[in-house]
């Protein structure tokens, strides 16, 4: 977490953060737009968030964009700072951007010291799925164009529903997604989540992606996000769950 600390003790670098809060996915021209500083002065600053995982980037086209990863800050604020102040600080993961482009994505990135076997293990399988997402499990067999059924042993009904479009074990699984645990969520209609797993030494980087979703889609789709990547995280790390407010409450109601 030391490359974490030192790139948000800057203030540009913050400030750069704070951009990417407002408005994700932006390109260098655009961000540099917003400071007084040369191309190549704000190049050095988000290649220093880069490499602190704050932020990831992804080409389209011509152009290379840059979003916000939480999920650093969301390891932080398990470590630290949950246990006293869990209802003030949840705003550090509420990423309420709206974007110019339409659809809209959301892409998080974490480096877990195991092997892609044992990830893409977490991943699919249903009673490991449920110690880091919320108590939930997902119900498949995984294979291309199978269904995908969200379940929770606390109701009846289902929490949510898709296909697997992609799977290629243990490298990369897409899903599409529908979300029925509110009226506010199923109202969004479907969405597809990507999982990218990478081998890098002795550790992994994941990479997830929740795109096609629509421009100011609800919070409640994408914003457990950065606290099921740190559970997952810690899970295959320690053998330990997270015992923050908001993972209890969530893990023990349907």
């Amino acid at each position: 977490m030391d490359e974490v600390f030192r790139a948000l003790a800057d203030p540009t670098r913050r400030a750069l953060l704070d951009e990417l809060f407002r408005e994700d996915g932006q390109s260098l021209r655009s961000l540099q737009g917003r400071f007084s500083m040369t191309r190549f002065g704000v190049m050095k600053h988000l290649r220093l968030l880069e490499e602190a995982g704050l932020v990831v980037t992804r080409r389209r086209g011509r152009e290379k964009l840059h979003f916000l990863n939480p999920v650093p800050i969301r390891l932080i604020h398990d470590r630290w700072v949950s246990k006293y102040a869990e209802p003030w600080v949840s705003a550090l993961t509420g990423l309420k951007s709206e974007l110019e482009e339409n659809p809209m994505e959301k892409i998080y990135e974490i480096y877990i010291k195991t092997t892609p076997e044992r990830l893409w293990e977490a991943i699919t399988n249903p009673e490991i799925r449920a110690k880091y997402n919320f108590g939930t499990r997902q119900i498949s067999d995984f294979t291309p164009g199978s269904r995908v059924e969200v379940t929770h042993p606390g109701g009846d009904a289902l929490l949510g529903e898709g296909q697997n479009l992609e799977v290629d074990p243990p490298r990369r699984l897409v899903q599409s997604m529908v979300a029925l645990w509110s009226d506010e969520a199923k109202a969004e209609g479907t969405s597809r989540v990507t999982w990218d797993i990478e081998a890098v030494g002795d550790s992994c980087r994941l990479t997830v992606t929740h795109d096609q979703l629509r421009e100011g889609a609800n919070e409640e789709l994408y914003g457990g996000w950065p606290m099921i990547l740190s559970g997952l995280k810690t899970w295959l790390e320690t053998g330990e769950l997270l015992t923050t407010p908001g993972s209890l409450l969530y893990s023990q109601t349907a």
